[in-house]
């Protein structure tokens, strides 16, 4: 996971994303504290800790969806901490009266919610992610791929949603199964293999990968459909088929081509090489 600050009305706000489940986790007591407008984050954190308790009292499962993460506080040191998905806070903000309730979840849905926004304005989404993939150098070809790929897989997402599938760590879950079925390596593996850290590995995979990716999650889709998959088990099922017709077909694509088609090729900028000391 990596920690990646944002701010809020010159309030920092501490978030870290965790890309195996694409998923953004926010500070919920620094939500609260801009909510609350305190200038003390003890008192804002003591609110939260009230807050929780009333939820829970009421049966809310609002605190129950709440993680615990590591973050950096005030002292510096690396401390436990109330995390939360934007979907969460969003929800969160409605049991806090403040007049910041309205400008936190636009703020919100503009830098955690990506998701949201594709809803909201989907051709401006694409507008957006199609010229950041230009100005790095990706074909035509490559970015209608990528977007092609993309819808594929959020179709295959919001079957998960409406199924009884936890977004987060289950949705990461039935990634690494159509992906490891398919390619015949997990995701992890697979971006070690490209040298990626922190980048998104579909923004680095090759034409071909795209395709079988798209392949296998269509595949997955379609006969999660047909059996109308519900719950983690009855989707590893569909995962594990889907992923497993790709994986056929790029065998034999791969056997009369003679070429592997998951590779270690990147999109990363060269290495600057160090000059040695004359």
């Amino acid at each position: 996971m990596q920690p990646q600050p944002a701010i809020f009305e010159e309030h920092e706000i501490r978030r870290v994303y965790d890309e195996a489940t694409e998923t953004w986790w926010f500070s919920v007591v620094d939500i609260v504290q801009v909510l609350t407008q305190q200038p003390d984050f003890q008192t804002a954190r003591k609110y939260w800790n009230k807050l929780k308790e009333r939820l829970d009292k009421e049966g809310s499962q609002l605190v129950t969806n709440c993680h615990q993460l590591k973050m950096t506080a005030e002292d510096g040191k690396q401390r436990i901490t109330d995390v939360a998905t934007a979907e969460t806070l969003l929800r969160l903000v409605q049991s806090v009266p403040s007049p910041k309730a309205e400008p936190i979840k636009l703020w919100l849905a503009k830098v955690g919610y990506e998701r949201m926004q594709e809803l909201a304005d989907p051709a401006r989404s694409l507008d957006r992610a199609r010229e950041t993939w230009q100005k790095h150098g990706r074909s035509d070809k490559w970015i209608q791929q990528r977007m092609t790929g993309q819808e594929t897989r959020n179709k295959l997402t919001d079957y998960w949603a409406n199924h009884e599938i936890k977004e987060g760590e289950e949705y990461a879950i039935l990634t690494n199964i159509i992906h490891q079925e398919w390619a015949e390596v997990d995701v992890k593996a697979h971006k070690a293999m490209k040298g990626l850290k922190t980048q998104n590995l579909r923004d680095h995979m090759s034409e071909a990968e795209l395709i079988f990716t798209a392949l296998a999650e269509l595949s997955t889709r379609q006969i999660a459909e047909s059996v109308e998959a519900t719950g983690l088990n009855e989707n590893e099922g569909a995962a594990k088929t889907g992923g497993g017709i790709a994986r056929k077909a790029r065998l034999e694509l791969e056997g009369k081509t003679g070429k592997k088609v998951v590779s270690a090729e990147n999109y990363l900028p060269p290495a600057k090489k160090k000059l040695g000391k004359k």
